[in-house]
């Protein structure tokens, strides 16, 4: 396994020499950062469970034979009050007005027998084999948008999260005791914050949220140690700076969005961090913004110690109906036409599956992955889709498919080397899309959406060298109507795929065939991503649903 400089100065600087492993100091817990490198066995170090973005374990404890007698080893239902909380933050002792109860929209870290939940200003320490509470932190917010928390990142002994009032937290991962926080981003301009810190050698890489007011995206590196900020990359350009020229002028790019709200994925040979980016501002009409809008709705390539970007892909130029590229882009290395390559795919909202070359950023594969599928008129000479000018919002309301959701969003998908397939959940659905703000220079969100209808939403199995279907599982409709779409999944080296079934089920699919082999009815879907690990030589599969986290095991 080779290792590359960033990685290598992790370990020096955490102290680590040779060996592999996790060490537990006392009632600490720390992180070797070459766990980060290995598929995930016996920890889910970091959002992914690794590097790579496919979430895929090489387990197979549980496998297609025996997974029908999976059974609840624990549950833990989201203790959310302060009572007996660890606080921190700057906010008022009562939360402001509209701040809900929380639920798992992150995918949880396991390292030596702890598990780090969190949600938004929430993180929970439990014990991994009973679900037992260890530690409870509470952030006392002023605010900000609390649609998520997508989980926390971990170094060491520390442990990284952002908040919705925009600030960067590290706790003590034994006691859950707050170290500092930095704020990273103004809430009065509607900046939010949902991401899982990334965690690379000595960067811990962020990224913010919004666009309620047109304001500019941009991806952080901060020090693990202090908190300080190491650089920044805009997800717009300045004047003269490449990519420029695909804005009308400086004040459109620099109001002009791209939001890295989802974490990415890393190959540590090439020392390249990949990331999908938000859509470009204003939303949903570019009558004030003529042009591709880089690097908007695009896939970067940046080098983690530096905040260069190496290559860019976009995956739809000039978005206009909020169709970010912000799902995660998956890494995997395998054949095309014959050639070996080190391959980067993405099941886009926009409706298309890409599959490009990681290395140098080459177009490789592009094709629709729903039927219903409208807006475009071809796919170009890059494998860009080219929009139809007829699909946009209009006075009069245009029909377009998909909707602002897009044909999957930001639940992870997974990729199974073991099948070459990549499975993602997606929904066919249709909106009117209405043009309300006709100035020539509009701000915010320009239009407004009707939704029509859904034909039905689907698990579905894609093969990477073509982008071809190779099977699709249609979803249930839900306990409160909805009909699922886009979900977290989990593949397995025992011949299985975990996701949901649209109707409030926790599913364990065959991942060759589709064909479900178990279900645990949880009541709402699983739109997080689940994990697996080994722990005691006995293999669990966790997941988030609603206000629970839910770890099941083979009967005893």
């Amino acid at each position: 396994m080779r290792i590359n400089n960033a990685v290598a100065r992790g370990f020096a600087n955490l102290g680590v020499i040779g060996v592999v492993s996790v060490t537990v100091l006392g009632q600490g817990q720390m992180l070797d950062p070459a766990l980060l490198t290995k598929p995930p066995i016996d920890a889910w170090p970091t959002y992914h469970g690794d590097y790579s973005g496919r979430r895929y374990s090489t387990l197979k404890q549980i496998d297609t034979s025996n997974v029908k007698t999976l059974t609840l080893a624990w549950v833990y239902r989201l203790n959310a009050s302060r009572a007996n909380a660890i606080l921190g933050g700057e906010g008022p002792d009562t939360p402001p007005a509209g701040i809900g109860n929380p639920t798992v929209k992150s995918t949880p870290l396991m390292v030596s027998g702890v598990m780090y939940v969190s949600a938004p200003d929430h993180v929970w320490a439990l014990d991994a084999r009973t679900g037992r509470e260890l530690w409870h932190f509470a952030w006392k917010t002023r605010g900000g948008d609390h649609i998520g928390n997508r989980g926390v990142g971990m170094y060491g002994h520390w442990l990284y999260f952002l908040t919705p009032d925009n600030f960067f937290v590290s706790l003590d991962a034994a006691t859950g005791k707050e170290r500092w926080h930095h704020e990273v981003a103004s809430m009065k301009r509607e900046y939010f914050a949902t991401n899982a810190p990334i965690i690379i050698g000595r960067r811990v890489i962020i990224g913010v949220s919004g666009d309620a007011l047109d304001v500019p995206g941009y991806l952080e590196a901060r020090d693990p140690d202090t908190g300080a900020l190491v650089w920044r990359w805009n997800t717009t350009p300045r004047p003269g700076e490449p990519g420029a020229e695909t804005w009308p002028n400086e004040d459109a790019m620099v109001h002009g969005g791209g939001m890295p709200w989802l974490p990415g994925t890393y190959d540590p040979e090439l020392n390249l961090y990949y990331f999908g980016t938000g859509n470009p501002q204003p939303v949903l009409t570019g009558q004030s913004r003529a042009g591709d809008n880089l690097y908007t709705c695009s896939i970067v390539a940046l080098n983690p110690d530096t905040g260069k970007m190496v290559w860019h892909y976009q995956v739809t130029p000039h978005d206009t109906h909020d169709w970010d590229a912000a799902q995660t882009p998956v890494l995997f290395d395998g054949v095309i036409d014959g050639k070996p390559r080190k391959l980067i795919a993405q099941a886009n909202r926009n409706g298309h599956f890409f599959v490009l070359d990681r290395v140098n950023g080459q177009h490789l594969v592009t094709r629709p992955f729903i039927d219903s599928l409208n807006w475009t008129q071809d796919i170009n000479a890059k494998g860009q889709p080219i929009g139809n000018p007829a699909k946009e919002a209009s006075v009069a309301g245009t029909l377009v498919s998909p909707n602002t959701g897009g044909a999957t969003n930001w639940p992870p998908p997974s990729f199974n080397p073991d099948t070459g397939l990549l499975y993602v959940g997606t929904s066919q659905t249709f909106s009117l899309y209405y043009l309300t703000d006709t100035d020539p220079r509009p701000q915010g969100w320009a239009a407004a959406e009707r939704n029509l209808a859904n034909l039905g939403s689907a698990l579905k199995a894609i093969d990477y060298k073509t982008g071809q279907v190779r099977w699709s599982r249609p979803l249930a409709v839900g306990p409160t109507g909805s009909t699922g779409g886009a979900m977290g999944l989990l593949s397995t080296a025992g011949g299985l795929l975990f996701g949901n079934d649209g109707g409030g089920n926790f599913v364990a699919y065959d991942a060759a065939t589709g064909k479900p082999l178990w279900h645990a009815g949880l009541g709402t879907n699983t739109n997080n991503g689940p994990q697996t690990f080994m722990l005691d030589g006995r293999q669990f599969v966790v997941v988030g649903a609603g206000d629970a986290v839910y770890a099941f095991a083979l009967q005893q």
